[in-house]
Formats: C-alpha cells, structure tokens, sequence
C-alpha cells in the first residue's frame, strides 16, 4: 500500500493544516512589513466599517429599510453630528487650542521654576542632563505635530474606503476567501467573521469608555477652575481609544498646563485625572467587559510597544484593536484548529 493510499486522518489533516497555516501566515507578516502603511489605512478603514456597519444595522432595525440605504444614513446622521457639534463648540475649541499652543511653554517653564525650588528636583533635572526650558526642542515638537496632522490628512480617505467596506462587507470578505485553497476556507472565514465580532464589542466599550473619560474630565477640570478645560476634555476622550498610554499623556498635559495658576491648583488637576482614571478602571470598564471583548492591561502595554516600534506613531493608536483582532486569530486558527483537534 502506497502513502497516498493511507486514509486522511485527523493527525494527517492537522499537520496539512498547521503547515498551510505556518505559510500562510508567514506571507501575511511579509506582506504587513512591505506594505505597512497600505495596510494600517485599510485597517483604519476596516474599524470604521464596523462602527457604521454596527449603527446601521439599529436603524435598520427599527426603520425596516434596505441595509445600504441604512449605512447612508449613517453617514449622513455622523456628518450632521459633526456638524452641529463645530458649530456649538468649534469656534471655544479653536480659540482653547490657540491658547493652548500659547500657554504651554510658559506651563512647562512654571513647572521647571518650581522643580528647581526643591533640592530633589534641582538632582533630578541634573539626571535628564541639565533640562531647561530653552533646550526643549520646540523645531522637533513642532515637525511631529506636522507629521501628525498630516497623518490626520488621511482620515479622509480611511473614511471613505470605510463606508464602502461596511456597505458591503460579503463581496470584499468572500473575495479575499476565493484566494484561499477550498479546504480551509470554512475556518479563515470562521475566523474572519470571529475578528470583525471582537472587533465590534471592543468599539463599543472603548467608545463608552472615551465619552465618559471626556466628559468627567471637560467636567472636573472645569469644577476646580482649569483653563480650556473643553479642550483637555476632547483631548482626553480621543486619547482614551489608546488605553494606559492616553491617560497618562492627556492627564500630563492637564497637569502641565495647571502648573501656571501654581502648585496646589496642579494637585487638584492631578486628583481629578487620578480619580477618573480609578473610576473608569475599576468600575467602569470591569462593568462593561462582562458583555465586551477582555484585554489584559499586560498585553494592551505590550501591543503598545510592539506595534509602535515596528509602525510608529499610527502603530500605538491602532495597537489595541489590532491585538484583539491577533488574539482571536490565534484561538480559532491555533488553539480551536490545531491544538483541541489532536
């Protein structure tokens, strides 16, 4: 009897399977390499498609009409939102953000004043080699911020190739699946459809998270007198999408600032952060993972760091989702498809 003779068993087509897998997701990570730009746009994009896919399954719901009709209304309910929303508070947020631009180098100045106050602080800008004010490189800080609004640029584009991803997900998800060989379609787009779900319950909770962490923060900086506190509010709230590193940049920033009406108005800035940080922490987001997407604190720091060395900037800011979406990959196309069925 020849080997080809030999009936397929399950061992058999569980190591046909983890080689086709070991390749597969060695072209994967070529192609994520060559091409990480393209690919951290589409998946910019991707997140998009779900968020409005998501919303326009609830109207649909409740309005009994056409899927597509229900994503263009969503994009039209999201536009007039952004909209009314400029037009109630753009104009306060552009003159803060003016402030803002003003303000700062005269906060971290107050901040090294008072450093230099105290003898542990005189020993501590001796180990960061001598910091003063006047060798902060505002020229570098200012080619990162042109660089970020230029990567800001993109979301233009990210949006649009969004809304035509969550008009139609199937002809996009069933193309890419005919590249697959017929055996393992099944599991790729079993994983697939996995991903996209994770993906989902993680928006949501990070979406509640960031409404609650910007508005308690826009609140209580406003309670104890902060300055352009509306603007460190949508400050916090956009960098909550990137857990433990957002916080602490926006609650630095918040602390910096408040340093120019003195020390004591900068503790009770920094109590404020403190407490929404512990609020949302233990309360909030354990409440809301009961029905959402769990990610340990250790591999979201981690993901951070990887993503962000290997990507940069865009890497951090998409580093938790884009661990989700690796996580859920490895349990259906490792742990389910190989380790559980041998």
């Amino acid at each position: 009897m020849n080997k080809s003779d030999l009936p397929i068993t399950p061992a058999r087509n569980g190591l046909t399977y983890a080689i086709f897998l070991i390749i597969f997701l060695g072209i994967l990570l070529i192609l994520a390499w060559r091409l990480s730009d393209v690919l951290l746009l589409l998946f910019g994009s991707i997140i998009i498609a779900v968020s409005l896919r998501a919303f326009a399954v609830t109207l649909q719901r409740y309005l009994n009409l056409p899927l597509k009709i229900t994503v263009v209304l969503s994009v039209i309910v999201v536009l007039a939102f952004m909209i009314l929303t400029t037009w109630l508070v753009g104009a306060r947020l552009i003159e803060q953000a003016d402030d803002l631009k003003i303000k700062l180098p005269e906060a971290l100045k107050a901040l090294i004043i008072w450093i230099r106050s105290y003898p542990v602080g005189v020993a501590m800008l001796k180990l960061l080699d001598g910091a003063d004010i006047a060798d902060v490189p505002w020229s570098s800080v200012a080619d990162v911020a042109t660089k970020t609004f230029g990567a800001l640029g993109s979301i233009g584009l990210i949006s649009i190739v969004g809304v035509y991803l969550a008009a139609d997900p199937d002809l996009y998800r069933k193309g890419f699946i005919q590249l697959i060989p017929i055996d393992y379609r099944e599991r790729i787009e079993g994983s697939m459809l996995a991903s996209g779900h994770a993906l989902l319950q993680w928006l949501m909770a990070q979406g509640i998270s960031m409404v609650f962490v910007g508005v308690s923060t826009a609140v209580g900086l406003m309670l104890v007198g902060a300055q352009m506190s509306l603007t460190l509010g949508l400050i916090a709230g956009i960098l909550a999408f990137i857990p433990f590193f957002g916080p602490i940049a926006s609650g630095l920033l918040a602390i910096v600032l408040s340093f120019m009406e003195g020390p004591t108005h900068a503790l009770y800035v920094a109590g404020v952060c403190i407490l929404i940080q512990v609020i949302e922490g233990n309360f909030l987001m354990p409440f809301i993972q009961k029905w959402a997407v769990q990610m340990p604190p250790v591999l979201g720091i981690t993901a951070a760091v990887i993503f962000g060395l290997l990507f940069g900037l865009p890497g951090v800011i998409l580093a938790t989702p884009l661990m989700v979406i690796v996580i859920v990959l490895i349990r259906k196309l490792y742990i389910e498809s190989i380790l559980e069925t041998v």
